[in-house]
This record gives C-alpha cells, sequence and structure tokens, in this order.
C-alpha cells in the first residue's frame, strides 16, 4: 500500500499534446504524482519500460501504432506491477472489458475533474479496480449488444479478423495465412455477414463489443 509520504510515478501515452500537457498539469509532485513520462505512441512507452518502471501508466484507447486494448497487454507482460489505466473517450461497455481482461486496473474518462481524476488513481495504486463516475454507470446498465447473441466463428475466421484489427491488407493477410486472396476476401465476407456490418472499422468496433477481439 502506498506510504502517505510516497510519490507516486505515472506515464501518459497519448496522442494529443494538449492532453499530455493537461495530465501534467494536474498531476503534481505535491499532490503525491509525478509525471515521469509522456508519449505519443505505444512503441515508445514499451522502450521507455525497458529502461525504467513507472506504477502507473495512463493510456488511450486510439494510438497512432496499436490499440490502448493491445498495449495494455503488453505493459502487463513487460511490467506486471505496473497499474495500467486507460485514460479515453471510448464508452462502449465491451472495450471496458477488454481493457480489464487485459489487465487494467481500472477505466477512465477524459471529462472527469482533477479531483476525481486524482481519487482514481490513488485508488488504483492501493489496489482497487477504479472506474470514473461515468464508467461506473456504464458498467452498471447492459447494452443491447451485450443482451445479442454472438455469433459463432471458425478458426481461420477469427485468425482473419485478428489480423484486419491489425490493419493488414488482403495481399498481406493472404501471404501470412498461406491462403489465396479470394480465400481472405470469402472470410472477411463472412465475418460482416455474421457481425452485420459493411466495412472494415465497423468489423473490429463490433467485434470490440461482443468480445471476439
Amino acid at each position: 500500500m502506498l506510504q502517505d509520504k510516497e510519490v507516486i510515478t505515472l506515464a501518459v501515452v497519448d496522442d494529443h499534446p494538449m492532453i499530455l500537457e493537461g495530465v501534467q498539469r494536474v498531476f503534481q509532485p505535491e499532490q503525491g504524482v509525478t509525471v515521469a513520462g509522456t508519449f505519443t505512441n505505444g512503441n515508445d512507452f514499451l522502450g521507455f519500460l525497458q529502461q525504467q518502471q513507472v506504477q502507473v501508466a495512463l493510456l488511450d484507447i486510439t494510438l497512432p501504432d496499436m490499440s490502448g486494448v493491445e498495449l495494455c497487454r503488453k505493459v502487463k507482460q513487460l511490467c506486471p506491477d505496473t497499474c495500467v489505466l486507460a485514460f479515453t473517450n471510448h464508452q462502449e461497455r465491451a472495450v471496458v472489458m477488454q481493457m480489464l481482461q487485459n489487465g487494467a486496473g481500472g477505466y477512465l474518462l477524459k471529462n472527469m475533474g482533477p479531483e476525481e481524476f486524482l481519487q482514481c488513481v490513488r485508488e488504483a495504486i492501493q489496489g482497487q479496480i477504479t472506474f470514473s463516475a461515468e464508467v461506473k454507470q456504464i458498467m452498471a446498465r447492459p447494452t443491447p449488444q451485450d443482451l445479442k447473441s454472438i455469433p459463432p466463428l471458425t478458426r481461420r475466421e477469427k485468425q482473419v479478423l485478428q489480423l484486419v484489427a491489425e490493419g493488414k491488407t488482403n495481399p498481406q493477410m493472404a501471404e501470412e495465412l498461406s491462403v489465396s486472396i479470394l480465400t481472405v476476401e470469402t472470410h472477411r465476407k463472412n465475418l460482416m455477414q455474421k457481425l452485420e456490418v459493411k466495412n472494415a472499422a465497423a468489423l473490429v468496433k463490433a467485434a470490440l463489443e461482443c468480445r471476439l477481439l
């Protein structure tokens, strides 16, 4: 448990400079928190963690090189003791669950006030699962997607879905899976039919909501 005079070390990963600046303004050493580093992409942060550890990592969900969900998993593999908190505008209940399943210690929305922000970080460092107030409301009510049955996917469809989420093109997927481009296109078509979507972005969003990614 955090001692009264111990300063929490924190890092922020977000590709919006104003967010990075704002977090640094909120957290000051005299409040018991110091910002040890700010990063605009996941790979830079992972490189930093190989040299220096932090107690708390704030991750946005949408990053230039990988999703915050994927980054959370990698951070916990590299530094299991680092408490990862989502810090984002994404309000999908399924994304909250994905972060928790990947080891996050909480989920915070960017519209929260400074006092609540600081309180959530303190709760997290004490080992509690922490949510901002609006996230608590989201978690308390099921969405239509939560009540919808999840369509069964074949092993190959799951592989294609993961590659779509990684931004791979059809030729890249065909090469990686050692199948024809036509086969990849067929799997993508089947995935979009099963998840009732019309493009790749909607496919990834629906897959996250169904907890298929």
